[in-house]
This record gives structure tokens, sequence and C-alpha cells, in this order.
């Protein structure tokens, strides 16, 4: 049997053997109920305009102010790294970190890795180092944690409207897309990737 056509939950480790789905279909464990692999292919094409596009998104939402406020006359724009860098400073360095890991790094690594492996596979070859790259991306989705610290930045707004007037700026608006682009690209089978470097080995 092809090791491909193969399957293994990734929270009780039983194998099945993968069968075609119908159109929005999805598989489940039978074991303990989780999803296996849903029928959700989509064009190469789709999925390299969804990386650029967070790429774009990432480079706005980490280089534009998130915010602004303003209070008692005076006014000041904070980025995510102003954000970052003043946690720091107020003896939360843990925070400061893991914040900066799932806001910044990971997304960031993410995204490389998705360019690196669509790029070539779009041009008709296979990328070097396919196999680790495919692995980190299944290994890196769970950590890529945009959308914690958009809900962290929503609620920290929205209690500083008490104290001060607060203005979202348009990095709030590039974490935003962000969030939603990668939760799209997260969503679609990693397995489709295997079968079209397979095909190309074919």
């Amino acid at each position: 049997m092809n090791p491909a056509s193969l399957v293994i939950c990734e929270y009780c480790d039983a194998v099945y053997s993968r069968t075609p789905l119908k159109r929005r279909e999805k598989a489940h464990c039978l074991q303990c109920g989780s999803e296996l692999y849903r029928n959700a292919r989509v064009d190469i094409d789709v999925m390299l305009a969804l990386t650029l596009a967070s790429a774009i998104m990432f480079v706005i939402a980490n280089c534009y102010p998130i915010v602004e406020l303003n209070m008692s006359g005076l006014s000041n724009r904070a980025t995510l790294w102003d954000t970052l860098l003043f946690t720091l400073d107020s003896n939360v360095g843990v925070i400061a970190v893991f914040a900066a890991a799932s806001a910044f790094f990971f997304p960031l690594i993410q995204i490389l890795l998705f360019a690196y492996v669509l790029i070539p596979l779009r041009a008709g070859r296979k990328p070097r180092a396919f196999i680790g790259a495919m692995h980190a991306l299944r290994e890196m989705q769970p950590w890529s944690m945009v959308e914690v610290f958009m809900l962290g930045a929503v609620v920290s707004v929205i209690k500083l409207t008490a104290v001060a007037a607060v203005a979202a700026q348009i990095g709030l608006w590039g974490f935003a897309t962000l969030t939603l682009l990668l939760t799209v690209l997260s969503s679609f089978d990693l397995q489709d990737l295997w079968d079209q470097s397979e095909a190309l080995d074919a």
C-alpha cells in the first residue's frame, strides 16, 4: 500500500486508508471523533495568492501604528514593537516574549514556509527541503496565534476608551486582515501539497 494513501489521526494515532470525499465532506476518526481530513482542494495559485497577500498584510501590520491615544491634549501612536518594548520594560518580559513569538515570529515563519513550498510547486518543481518544510508547517500552525493578539488588542482598545480617546490605525486593520488570511490559508488540507509533489515525482 502506498504510504501516501494512509492518514494517521494526530490525536490517537489510529491509521486509516485515505478515500475520496465529495465536495465539503470531512473524514473523522472512528476512535476519538477528531477530523482527519476534508475535501477542500484549492488551486495552488489561490494558496500562493493568499500567501503573498498575507506577506503584504504582515508588513503593514508591523510597520504602521496599531492605535493612536489622545489624552489631555497629548497624542501618541504605538506600533506592535512599541507595545512589546513597553511590556518588556514593565517587568512582564515573559508576556512580551510570548506575544512577540505568537504575533510576529510564528506568523512570519508560517508565511515564509508557505512561500517556500508553493512558489516552486507552481513552477513545476519540488523544493529541496519539501518534507522538512511540510512537517514544520504542520507543527507551526497551532502556534501562529495572530487571532489571539487581535482579540487582545480589541479588548485593550475598548478598555482604553474609558481614560483616553483611542483611534484604530492602519496597523490594527492590517492585523485584522492578516488574521483572516492566515485562518483561510490554514484551513486548507496540506495533503493537497503532498499529492502535488508526488505528481511531480511520477
